[in-house]
């Protein structure tokens, strides 16, 4: 069955980009209850981190007249992923919105800190709302992708959110459904655990090892943007930045989400879900989960994979931008599956 699904409010034509080929299959499963990550995840802890951050402000020579009412954007990579992979769109929304935009690392990935307990939502959104609250930020729009995006829908239905905090908030290509995590991810896992223990020389070292347990260099290019050498070492070994022992242990809590869909918890603010259409992560099962939280939700679909914003920069931008302008962008629904 074709998985294209048409947006309620449809994109002009654009010169499509690069298709990336990258982690679609790191997270998505179809395992049945034997998988090893199905059983339980642990429950939250209530330990919060400060979140490390990259702050990019509007350039003073900007001569963008948009109208918001969120007064800054705060976004949320996926797994393994990090700040900097976000960048690039985080400076030209600054400059487009004529808004500050802080792109944060999650816990136990890029700078921010390292935590034993765990990788729990009600945890990570723990984190966003002493972040937000940090930088005295108000009326914030949050953006989230994968992960990301299961991170900004628990922060958004959190019982301590304050009136006024959040005035928006946008998933991408995630919904709040739980489910098993792919238990290929155990081999990469194993494999990044490996090549800590045993070092390695450079990048491409690392490269070959990973090899042996995934053949797409796409993936594999992910997985290594966390290897790292500290620059006062350069006599130590590579290694991974992000605690792969420590995620590995918590991976049912990624796969989970902190709320029950009949526990009647909602958030009626302005919900944005975007959707690649070769992605099976928002699908006819889940959209009504999603929706019953987010009842003012609406849903765009994206020529993507599960990457949209990194294989439709400039289709992802405009999308956001009008919907922040307070523009209707797609409907309540999918219009096709």
């Amino acid at each position: 069955m074709s998985l294209a699904l048409r947006a309620a409010a449809p994109l002009r034509s654009l010169t499509p980009c690069r298709r990336l080929h990258t982690t679609h299959s790191l997270f998505n499963s179809s395992k049945a209850s034997s998988d090893p990550f199905s059983i339980p995840p642990a429950p939250p802890t209530g330990q919060t981190v400060d979140l490390a951050f990259e702050h990019h402000a509007p350039p003073p020579s900007s001569s963008s007249t948009a109208s918001t009412s969120c007064k800054s954007l705060v976004i949320a990579h996926g797994l393994f992923g990090s700040k900097q992979n976000w960048r690039s769109l985080s400076r030209s929304l600054a400059s487009k919105l004529n808004l500050p935009v802080y792109a944060v690392d999650l816990r136990n990935h890029g700078t921010s800190p390292h935590i034993d307990s765990g990788m729990s939502y009600k945890d990570m959104a723990a984190d966003l709302l002493r972040f937000i609250r940090s930088q005295n930020l108000s009326k914030v729009a949050l953006v989230g992708h994968s992960m990301g995006g299961k991170a900004v829908m628990a922060t958004a239905l959190d019982e301590s959110l304050k009136e006024g905090e959040l005035e928006s908030m946008v998933s991408v290509d995630m919904s709040p459904a739980r489910g098993a995590l792919s238990e290929q991810f155990e081999k990469y896992m194993e494999a990044m655990i490996d090549i800590n223990k045993k070092g390695c020389n450079d990048r491409k070292h690392a490269d070959e090892m990973l090899k042996e347990t995934e053949s797409d260099p796409s993936i594999r290019s992910f997985l290594l943007t966390n290897l790292h050498r500290p620059s006062n070492s350069p006599d130590k070994p590579w290694s991974f930045r992000v605690p792969v022992e420590t995620i590995k242990e918590h991976l049912p809590q990624i796969g989970d989400f902190p709320y029950d869909v009949d526990g009647g918890r909602k958030w009626e603010g302005r919900t944005l879900f975007v959707k690649g259409s070769k992605s099976k992560y928002l699908n006819r099962k889940n959209i009504p989960i999603a929706n019953t939280y987010f009842p003012n939700a609406q849903h765009v679909t994206l020529d993507a994979g599960h990457w949209v914003q990194a294989e439709r920069p400039r289709e992802f931008t405009d999308v956001l931008i009008r919907f922040l302008q307070g523009e209707q962008v797609g409907g309540g629904e999918m219009a096709s599956l």
